[in-house]
């Protein structure tokens, strides 16, 4: 569901079939983004950013420094069927560093019916700025996707329990990427992974211990995923930790 994979347009026409009908099922598939807890909303990272849901250039929710200035622009895409709220969190704890983030919203929260649409969102948010462009399982494929056609416009990828689709090749390119996988991830399809890794140039790759597949949005747990050995609030920590250094490095 949530898994990414190489696209036929046999296969995008029958995933777009189903997507309308599994958004239908919304409610039974996927339980609402759980509420942070007190200390999330009060946090120093959360005061820090204006979040806004905006249509132009396309619908996506914004995340912004509150305090400064940004000089980077991350573009986020959601995992399948997993909607951009799932991972303000991330965004609103990266806006105390200067990033300002960007997570478009999908036609059936699907990245695969819209995947181009990092385009306009850098094409509007990104002058002067580096640009990252990230994604979660589906949408990191999407995003991977994104970068390979679009190397020019891409300062770095992150890649969320994610990897490349089949004919998207990368390998030449000069770009920072970070992969980050869940140790008990029961979703992604972990031979499919190690066989793209050729699809990529040298990158960083993290695993975080005990973490799952869910654990990257906050968006309750997910069919077919593995358990967890640690807390959300350990895995999510630890994940902006290598987020935090990744971009540091990349940034100079």
């Amino acid at each position: 569901m949530s898994r990414p994979f190489s696209f036929s347009p046999v296969r995008t026409a029958l995933l777009l079939a189903a997507g309308v009908l599994l958004g239908s099922l919304w409610p039974v598939l996927r339980p609402a983004a759980p509420v942070p807890g007190q200390d999330a909303v009060t946090s120093p990272q959360s005061l820090a950013a204006q979040v806004t849901l905006e249509q132009v250039p396309v619908p996506f929710l914004h995340i912004r420094p509150a305090a400064m200035e940004a000089h980077t622009l991350l573009v986020l895409y959601p995992g399948g069927l997993v909607s951009p709220q799932a991972y303000e969190w991330l965004g609103r704890a990266l806006a105390a560093d200067g990033i300002e983030t960007a997570i478009p919203v999908f036609p059936l929260n699907l990245a695969v019916t819209g995947a181009e649409r990092a385009g306009p969102l850098i094409e509007a948010l990104g002058s002067g700025k580096r640009v990252i462009l990230a994604g979660h399982s589906l949408g990191g494929a999407m995003a991977a996707q994104y970068a390979a056609r679009h190397p020019e416009t891409v300062g770095g990828l992150l890649l969320l329990a994610a990897y490349p689709p089949g004919g998207s090749d990368l390998s030449a390119l000069d770009l920072p990427v970070l992969d980050v996988l869940a140790e008990h991830d029961g979703v992604l399809n972990r031979q499919k992974w190690q066989d793209a890794q050729a699809r990529l140039p040298a990158h960083t790759p993290v695993q975080l211990g005990g973490a799952v597949h869910a654990f990257f949005g906050r968006y309750g747990p997910q069919r077919g995923d593995g358990t967890p050995t640690v807390s959300r609030a350990q895995a999510e920590a630890e994940l902006l930790d290598a987020v935090r250094s990744w971009l540091a490095e990349v940034s100079h």
